[in-house]
């Protein structure tokens, strides 16, 4: 990915960095407005609202780890790339796949997450329109995005922004039948709509789908507890048992697995779309 590859097609985003990024976004960002961060001692807390996962909170562990584990599957198709990701909530994931990426531009429309991120980590986060993305025509060699598209209304519309700015693009979503089963609306207030396996394939056209699902650690957890989501779904932390606690404080991201076997009964659904 050159400097040149990547100067936006609009100047409408704001675009954010620390030290550590702030060189190659001068030359990333003509046009647009951005702010370099030095020394910066205090990063402003996000609030767990529901909308998105955060690292370091232990009645959210699982729900973390179940992110990371996808980030950390998806890492190897972005060694020594140009990447964007596409929806980078707090910037956790953004900051895992730098270890491995070329250059990573962490992108979210919420102003408090890029921020977050821009403060947080070591990446250069952009505030733009996810259906209207800033670059030019196959800007990035990867498109990371995930659990995103299930927050958005146009999602055709931001899957082909997507494959236009993007060679390969990585997505993750929750598999309806198994998040939302027998609803017609989603259970999560923040989704518009969710995806079964065939109907992400109808979206994203011709991919290679896996299935996130729970490996032997979990399953036991899934046992002990009649179901480790339903468990905590079942009322807020103050009044899981200390059992329940101490088993979602334990997840770690190697405790899912990602197959391509019986998708209508995974988690989540992880595509690569090339």
């Amino acid at each position: 990915m050159t400097a040149a590859a990547v100067i936006p097609r609009t100047a409408r985003c704001q675009v954010r960095c620390g030290p550590l990024t702030a060189g190659w976004l001068s030359s990333f960002t003509h046009g647009c407005t951005y702010g370099v961060r030095k020394g910066r001692t205090h990063i402003d807390a996000l609030q767990l609202t529901g909308e998105r996962t955060l690292p370091g909170i232990e009645v959210e562990n699982y729900w973390f780890r179940r992110h990371e584990a996808v980030y950390r599957a998806l890492a190897p198709y972005c060694a020594g790339a140009g990447v964007l990701e596409a929806g980078c909530g707090e910037g956790y994931g953004a900051a895992l796949l730098a270890g491995v990426a070329r250059a990573v531009v962490a992108l979210d429309y919420d102003p408090a997450a890029i921020a977050h991120a821009a403060a947080a980590y070591p990446v250069a986060a952009v505030r733009a329109n996810l259906v209207a993305l800033p670059f030019r025509d196959g800007a990035f060699d990867v498109v990371v995005s995930l659990q995103t598209v299930e927050h958005l209304w146009d999602q055709p519309l931001f899957v082909r922004e997507c494959r236009r700015v993007g060679r390969l693009l990585l997505l993750s979503t929750p598999n309806r039948l198994t998040f939302s089963p027998g609803r017609d609306t989603p259970l999560n207030p923040f989704h518009t709509t969710e995806f079964s396996p065939a109907e992400l394939r109808a979206l994203l056209g011709p991919v290679e789908l896996l299935g996130l699902r729970h490996g032997p650690a979990l399953v036991a957890a899934d046992q002990r507890h009649g179901g480790i989501v339903a468990a905590q779904l079942a009322g807020p932390p103050q009044t899981w048992s200390p059992a329940l606690l101490a088993d979602v404080a334990a997840v770690s991201a190697a405790d899912f697995v990602l197959s391509g076997d019986d998708l209508d009964r995974c988690l989540d659904l992880v595509a690569v779309a090339r």
